[in-house]
């Protein structure tokens, strides 16, 4: 670890966390404000957040890696890549970038502060050796992610836990060196993280999937037509990474429509899809079919369909039950039905931690991020020169990614063309009276890990200004074009006054 890394430093913009954003962050400031003196400030001993945090069988991507790899950085396997796969990808960008020698290793923040007085950011860390370091900037990126990931979310209300005599974990710190060959698994839960590992360990183990309730899936060979055609007449490859990402992203946008005006059509074409690898007489019911209609949980993608293949095959056996308890051998469901296993491994989400959990105060006054209210999802009331980014649950993450990095350069440089150190955003006039609401709308969108805590995240206002409408194919048309002269943005404490024409608004 160098000097500088053990010892902080003061910089133009602090980066924090080096997975997908944080990575694509630093690439995007380097590219638009090359004259940014920049640090990425990262917990972990290497690049890759998620990707890093998961080793559990088949960890995957449950997003295309034409739209999830970066716009700037062609793909060129498969679209559903392996865990490794991404990470050689972000290693590419990080050394063709010469980004690692601006990465902060094995720091740890601990607080975040600003000080109006000196309009800079001032950031203490841990060290992995037990020191501290201090860094200031003037402008904080957080790309650090939305969950735990050292503690991952096991339902409390489970009894007996401790009784079970076999290896109980959670999927999230799965130990890659543990032999699951010819042992009883038994997984439990229904989403993306359960449809990657139970078709893994079905090649070595008998495996059980326990699910409270099931999950649409959507089964597709994991290959893209459009880039393999393309390919063989003779394309270049980042016209190919542009055409297909552009494809991939209409397709989007008509199944994400149709889920909400046709949701009984879209039914039966995922399970037209489905049946292509399991086989015309496969039965849905009632394990493989969901309460809720198509989109309001993550759609979980199966390339080849290998969840399907594994159940019609008798490779996997499907329990839609809830848990009464563990025994020593196993789980205990519901309706009476011992369920023995050598090995459980509990599939059943996240810990949702809003801004890393990490202690924010504003002019030494502590945050509280429930009290604040977002901008578009990436600014917050009250707190200034600092972005959070955070992604897209139907679309995926990386395109926020993008789209965040022109906007904050784009920010970084109105600032400097007006000479301003400061910028917070606060209500325009026109919203004054504006309903406050919760972070999402949990009618159209509703994971676990949200629901558990959306009392924690920053709230919402009654127009899209005001809340992550988590509308990809909406923002794209929005957020390029902001006017950052507009009045919900404040410069040095000086906002500017409606003009008579927002005023009639």
């Amino acid at each position: 670890m160098s000097e500088r890394a053990a010892t902080g430093g003061d910089f133009d913009v602090l980066i924090v966390g080096a997975g997908i954003s944080g990575i694509g962050s630093a690439w995007h400031l380097q590219d638009q404000c090359p004259g940014k003196t920049y640090a990425i400030i990262e917990s972990k001993d290497t690049f890759g957040g998620t990707w890093d945090t998961h080793k559990y069988p088949g960890v995957r991507s449950d997003s295309d890696l034409y739209t999830f790899g970066y716009r700037f950085k062609p793909w060129v396997g498969a679209p559903i890549a392996s865990a490794q796969a991404i990470l050689d990808y972000m290693g590419e960008v990080i050394e063709e970038g010469g980004i690692g020698q601006h990465i902060r290793y094995g720091h740890t923040i601990t607080s975040a502060k600003w000080d109006s007085a000196s309009n800079r950011w001032t950031l203490e860390a841990r060290t992995k050796d037990g020191g501290t370091a201090t860094f200031t900037a003037n402008f904080l990126w957080m790309c650090q992610g939305y969950y735990d990931h050292q503690v991952p979310y096991i339902p409390t209300e489970w009894q007996g836990v401790s009784d079970f005599k076999g290896l109980f974990v959670h999927a999230q710190l799965w130990d890659p060196a543990t032999d699951w060959e010819g042992k009883r698994v038994l997984v439990i839960g229904s989403g993306a993280t359960a449809a990657t590992v139970v078709p893994a360990f079905a090649e070595k183990a008998q495996v059980t999937m326990l699910q409270r309730s099931p999950t649409y899936f959507f089964c597709h060979p994991n290959q893209n037509e459009l880039a393999d055609r393309l390919r063989q007449i003779g394309i270049d490859e980042p016209t190919i990474h542009r055409v297909v990402r552009a494809q991939i992203m209409h397709d989007q946008s008509v199944i994400d429509r149709r889920c909400v005006e046709e949701p009984d059509v879209v039914v039966e074409e995922l399970q037209a899809a489905a049946r292509a690898y399991a086989g015309e007489d496969f039965s849905f019911e009632p394990h493989f079919a969901p309460r809720y209609r198509p989109w309001q949980q993550r759609l979980a993608f199966c390339p080849d369909g290998d969840l399907f293949r594994a159940a019609s095959e008798g490779k996997v056996r499907v329990v839609t039950d809830t848990i009464d308890r563990f025994t020593e051998t196993g789980v205990l469901t519901s309706s009476g039905e011992l369920l023995e296993a050598d090995i459980i491994v509990a599939c059943t989400g996240f810990h949702l931690k809003v801004l890393g959990d990490i202690p924010f105060e504003v002019d030494g006054k502590a945050v509280d991020w429930g009290d604040t209210v977002t901008y578009r999802g990436m600014m917050f009331t009250g707190v200034p020169n600092m972005v959070w980014v955070f992604g897209y649950f139907r679309a995926s993450w990386t395109l926020r990614v993008d789209m965040l990095g022109d906007f904050v350069c784009r920010l970084l440089k109105h600032m400097d063309e007006r000479d301003a150190h400061k910028v917070e955003v606060a209500f325009r006039d026109v919203d004054e009276g504006l309903e406050i609401q919760p972070w999402i709308d949990a009618d159209n969108f509703n994971p676990g890990y949200l629901m558990r805590d959306l009392e924690k995240l920053p709230r919402a206002g009654g127009n899209d200004v005001w809340r992550h409408n988590q509308n990809y194919w909406a923002e794209r048309d929005v957020i390029p074009f902001i006017d950052l002269e507009g009045q919900e943005f404040v410069y040095d404490g000086v906002r500017r006054q409606a003009t008579l024409a927002e005023a009639a608004e």
